[in-house]
């Protein structure tokens, strides 16, 4: 908010796209929306690119563990990748679009639901890898029960009405998000004007290329 206040006083632009969905438009549709009069009601939201990947390739043929350093390797996840499958990082993305929409949340105020057994985030990097081994069986539960009703594992971020949460989902496969692939992220804006049907921001959601083009496209707005 801080540097908000500085940005008007300084009639300075203040832009941070790649914040949240790396290069896709998110943060300026939600703007876009608010400006032109609507208002936000519901957000549902995949917001790891990381925790996306994870869980499209977890098919219990090798280990979570081999799956999420897989991850790390291809310059998905965060440098310390604890952030990513806490749900850390993704409860900061919806705490900004939250905010984006007018609402005042804290950290504290979202509600996380990890999935991670709790020794996998004590230590160094490397602890936390060889924690999740010896959780193969935790994790390979997840997803057997999931199989067993026919779902996909998902991370999803949902606001709704001023209250935000973040956790691992079962989800059928007609559901928006069943079908995302890769490393892909999604937004669903609930809006005055999308009441029925969402208004739907999809696509790659990690990875340096796309978020160094958006990163540039603030840029050059800012240049303009």
């Amino acid at each position: 908010m801080r540097l908000k206040d500085l940005a008007r006083e300084f009639n300075a632009n203040f832009l941070f796209e790649t914040n949240v969905g790396a290069g896709l438009p998110v943060i300026n549709t939600l703007n876009d929306l608010l400006r032109s009069g609507d208002r936000i009601h519901r957000i549902e939201a995949v917001l790891s690119g990381t925790l996306n990947f994870v869980f499209n390739n977890y098919d219990g043929s090798r280990m979570f563990s081999d799956v999420v350093r897989q991850a790390q390797a291809e310059g998905y996840t965060e440098p310390d990748p604890r952030l990513d499958l806490s749900g850390t990082d993704v409860a900061r993305k919806i705490l900004i679009l939250a905010r984006e929409a007018g609402y005042r949340l804290e950290m504290t105020d979202i509600e996380n639901t990890s999935f991670l057994p709790a020794s996998c985030l004590a230590g160094t990097v490397e602890d936390f890898y060889s924690e999740m081994e010896k959780y193969e069986g935790h994790f390979r539960k997840l997803l057997e029960n999931a199989r067993k009703e026919g779902k996909k594992l998902k991370y999803i971020a949902t606001f709704d009405e001023g209250r935000a949460s973040v956790g691992l989902q079962s989800i059928f496969p007609d559901h928006n998000f069943a079908n995302l692939s890769g490393k892909d992220n999604a937004v669903l804006f609930y809006t005055d004007r999308y009441s029925e049907q969402p208004l739907v921001i999809k696509g790659a959601g990690a990875g340096a290329d796309v978020t160094a083009a958006g990163v540039f496209a603030d840029i050059v707005r800012a240049a303009r």
